[in-house]
């Protein structure tokens, strides 16, 4: 629903249309009734006059979204950003390649649901997610295991450990040096 309503003061415009305001005058004014006003100045009659502002607020004409998006993107672009500047945050997480399938796969309806995020339907998703992604990591690598259910660094590597002496029944593990040094600050 596009909404529109009247701007006092907007340079050659007398109103100015909210695409996700649905706000009609007649909604307006039921609002105002329900609350007991006539006009909306009644809403600013605890703040006394003289210290109102009374002058023309100095800002730019209102943009429609396309115009706003075009120059949201001009800002944004004056920021530095990972893509032309190197970043030292991650803990080595950096540009990697990401198999297309990856964002197949979670576009597939049964990994995401109409519901809040906290509701169960989303977790298993996230588990059907996690358990199709181990499973391309082992057909494409021929390993029997594969593990991606941890978030951080330390836990990964502690559970790759743990995985690794239940398969091998090996109890001592070689690390890389720089390796072990990242996953120590985290």
């Amino acid at each position: 629903m596009v909404s529109a309503i009247h701007i006092k003061g907007t340079k050659g415009m007398n109103r100015v249309k909210f695409r996700y305001l649905p706000m009609t005058e007649n909604d307006q004014k039921a609002m105002m009734e329900t609350i007991g006003i006539d006009h909306l100045e009644e809403l600013f009659a605890d703040i006394p006059k003289d210290i109102r502002f009374k002058g023309e607020l100095k800002i730019e004409e209102a943009l429609d979204e396309t115009e706003l998006v075009r120059e949201m993107r001009r800002l944004a672009e004056k920021n530095l950003n990972v893509k032309d500047y190197t970043s030292f945050l991650g803990a080595g997480v950096y540009e990697h390649y990401i198999p297309s399938i990856v964002n197949h796969m979670l576009l597939r309806s049964e990994f995401y649901t109409a519901y809040t995020p906290y509701q169960p339907e989303i977790s298993q998703g996230e588990l059907q997610a996690i358990f199709e992604f181990q499973t391309m990591v082992c057909e494409l690598t021929g390993m029997e295991i594969a593990n991606s259910s941890m978030y951080d660094g330390p836990t990964a590597l502690a559970e790759a450990a743990m995985m690794s002496a239940g398969h091998t029944r090996k109890r001592r593990f070689l690390f890389q040096k720089q390796f072990t040094q990242n996953q120590e600050k985290c």
